[in-house]
């Protein structure tokens, strides 16, 4: 009688949003310099970190190049005794001119109602494109996810970037990816399989997540 092939492991992407600043929900910061996680943004990175210390193994932790997000995976590193490895395609989506502009003020933009309803056809003045954006960020996870085959790996990034990866991972066009919610401080898991993708859970801020590795 032949063997029975075992099933391949997924490769397990814990998509972690970096803590609040004292920014967030006031200012588009893009990748500003110089913005550090607030103490409440502190606090979620180090609740990040107990939550993914649940899990037995971690094959890495990488983060994007903007303080916030290195601020955010350092606790998570620290917990498993390794560095923060920075990939600067993971960094948050380029705004070009409205870089530090409040959100108030470009919630009254006329171009406002194409970054919410049309992101696939526009471009920030001055800087990146929805469109370049989500395939920046999904081109680097599939490079980790690539380089960790079944594994459990930690990408610390940015909203925009994750729900970018989501509405990928689902199959889902760009133009509805702000229907998902992404919270400071959030876990989103997503399995890499030989065959495709299953998001696993999104925008979770608290619980266990040891269930993750017994699916």
């Amino acid at each position: 009688m032949p063997a029975t092939r075992s099933r391949p492991k997924p490769t397990l992407a814990l998509l972690v949003r970096h803590g609040q600043t004292p920014t967030t929900g006031k200012l588009l910061p893009g990748r500003s310099p110089g913005l550090h996680l607030a103490d409440e943004g502190q606090r979620q990175a180090e609740n990040a970190a107990k939550r993914i210390a649940a899990l037995p193994r971690i094959g890495a932790v990488y983060a994007s190049s903007l303080e916030r997000a290195r601020e955010t995976a350092a606790p998570i590193a620290r917990e498993r005794g390794c560095a923060v490895r920075v990939d600067r395609d993971l960094a948050d989506l380029d705004p070009g001119d409205w870089t530090g502009q409040s959100l108030d003020k470009l919630s009254k933009k006329p171009e406002w109602n194409a970054v919410q309803r049309h992101p696939s056809g526009f471009r920030f003045p001055g800087g990146e494109s929805f469109m370049e954006m989500q395939a920046r960020v999904v081109s680097a996870v599939e490079r980790i996810v690539e380089r960790h085959r079944g594994e459990t790996v930690v990408v610390v990034s940015h909203a925009d970037p994750i729900k970018a990866l989501v509405a990928h991972a689902l199959g889902v066009h760009l133009d509805l990816f702000q229907r998902i919610a992404i919270a400071t401080g959030s876990i989103t898991a997503v399995a890499y399989w030989p065959a495709g993708t299953m998001v696993l859970t999104v925008n979770s801020i608290d619980g266990d997540l040891g269930w993750l590795q017994k699916r």
